[in-house]
């Protein structure tokens, strides 16, 4: 069971994927609590991100910011503090 952490990318200047579903689609994984990142199993990670990509904007980034969240796996030895 692998862990994906998601996170918003705050370098990302894109309105449009919020502003487009975006929020709302946040929110049901956070569970509204105002998160920044969360911790999800990569099953359940890489299904939400599929549905993220639908979203208008979603591509509009810098090259180095280029989504409006980043996911990155977490390694076994890491600490988990979500």
């Amino acid at each position: 069971m692998g862990l994906v952490r998601l996170a918003i990318d705050y370098e990302n200047p894109s309105r449009d994927w919020w502003d487009g579903g975006g929020r709302e689609l946040w929110d049901g994984i956070t569970e509204g609590m105002g998160e920044s990142s969360v911790i999800l199993e990569a099953h359940v990670a890489a299904s939400w991100l599929s549905e993220a990509e639908r979203l208008p904007g979603w591509d509009t980034g810098h090259e180095y910011a280029p989504h409006p969240i980043a996911s990155r796996e977490i390694g076994e030895d890491e600490e988990l503090d979500d």
